[in-house]
């Protein structure tokens, strides 16, 4: 076995569907993979009917349930014990990747024995960079500008911007600190020595302990710009306390971990959580605008037997304009052959000026998904 797939997956049936569908066809994209590739779906307690949905869809997908939600990392560690590949590719389940994506970066990691994981270029919904493809390690200045806002202010500073590493172009190659967990493919022999996701995590900082301790192994961490894939909800921007907490939370368990959380470091990190704090509560005394109510005019594009399937099965509520995209508010991709998840994700970042809504629907099913803001929830509709 050549590689092993990990999605975890909790009541996000429709996301994982066309996940599911665009791992299909980047397996199928590359001959050497062909029944050389095992997929596991660790389901934690979902209670959208995602295991009734999806088991008979995608039959060569081995399920794994849980009868309660155990976390992130364990579950993804659950998998990985039974995981027989060279490689291991973490996944999220409300991402899509292109056609190519997987045989890139294997091919990548062939061609340096030294490289140890990879990650990739990832977009949020609206076609937009995310910033968390590529990160440094969250040392005590690093998480203080970050949390600060200094970042945010100097996006493109050695200094400042260190902890998503803005001094780096986002389509170079390059070695990093940091990979995502929503994409992060690895050498199970670099597994072997630094294990799975320490499951004393809860959030923002599984994915960054793991690449640590890949580095201590002597490996590398390698950013793949060639090739991007589509991350739906993202990192949320909204930093609002409960974010705040979280991330002083994980940053400071990290800290305690593997370098010695400095009486320095929590005054530092405590300072931008009370100054993040005050931004918080003057952003609540502004008056809040109610959100007009948007009709969607939809534009379809794409596989033309699979746009005329689509026309008959979507809502009565929906308004389909068939002449021009320019009179359209969003634009809906039809997967097919005539359209490749590959070239969805390029129209996607080469129309992120038109202020589009985009959703995609991939051709072997029977949803459609979307995210018009990595801030809030995605969208996903069933036919």
């Amino acid at each position: 076995m050549i590689l092993s797939i990990i999605i975890v997956n909790y009541n996000v049936k429709y996301f994982l569907e066309q996940c599911l569908c665009s791992v299909e066809k980047a397996i199928a994209n590359d001959v050497q993979l062909i029944d050389r590739t095992e997929i596991f779906v660790v389901d934690n307690h979902s209670t959208d009917g995602s295991l009734e949905y999806l088991q008979y869809k995608f039959r060569a997908v081995r399920f794994l349930v849980n009868s309660e939600n155990v976390g992130f990392a364990k579950a993804n560690n659950q998998a990985l014990a039974l995981a027989t590949g060279l490689y291991i590719l973490f996944l999220n389940p409300d991402t899509i990747i292109a056609e190519d994506t997987i045989a890139v970066c294997l091919s990548t990691m062939k061609t340096h024995s030294n490289i140890g994981a990879t990650g990739v270029r990832m977009i949020d919904g609206s076609g937009s960079f995310l910033k968390e493809s590529k990160r440094g390690f969250p040392s005590t200045w690093t998480s203080f500008y970050k949390l600060s806002g200094l970042a945010a202010l100097f996006p493109h500073s050695r200094l400042f911007a260190s902890y998503y590493l803005g001094h780096l172009k986002e389509n170079e190659n390059s070695n990093v600190n940091i990979l995502s967990g929503a994409f992060m493919l690895i050498r199970k022999e670099a597994l072997d020595k630094t294990g799975g996701f320490d499951e004393q995590f809860f959030m923002y900082a599984e994915d960054i302990d793991l690449s640590y301790r890949i580095t201590q192994a002597r490996y590398e961490n390698y950013y793949v710009a060639d090739t991007s894939i589509i991350h739906f909800k993202g990192e949320s921007t909204k930093k609002d306390m409960k974010y705040v907490r979280q991330f002083y939370k994980a940053m400071n368990q990290f800290m305690r971990k593997h370098i010695r959380s400095s009486i320095a470091f929590t005054y530092l990190i405590q300072m931008a959580v009370w100054s993040r704090s005050k931004i918080a509560a003057l952003s609540n005394l502004r008056p809040v605008k109610k959100k007009t109510a948007v009709i969607a005019e939809s534009f379809l594009i794409g596989d033309k037997k699979n746009i005329e399937l689509l026309k008959q099965s979507l809502p009565t509520s929906s308004r389909i304009i068939v002449d021009t995209s320019d009179k359209a508010n969003e634009i809906i991709f039809c997967e097919g052959p005539e359209l490749s998840f590959k070239e969805i994700i390029h129209q996607m970042q080469e129309g992120t000026e038109k202020k589009l809504f985009y959703k995609i629907h991939a051709g072997n099913s029977h949803s459609i998904v979307g995210s018009d803001s990595k801030n809030e929830n995605g969208e996903s509709i069933p036919l």
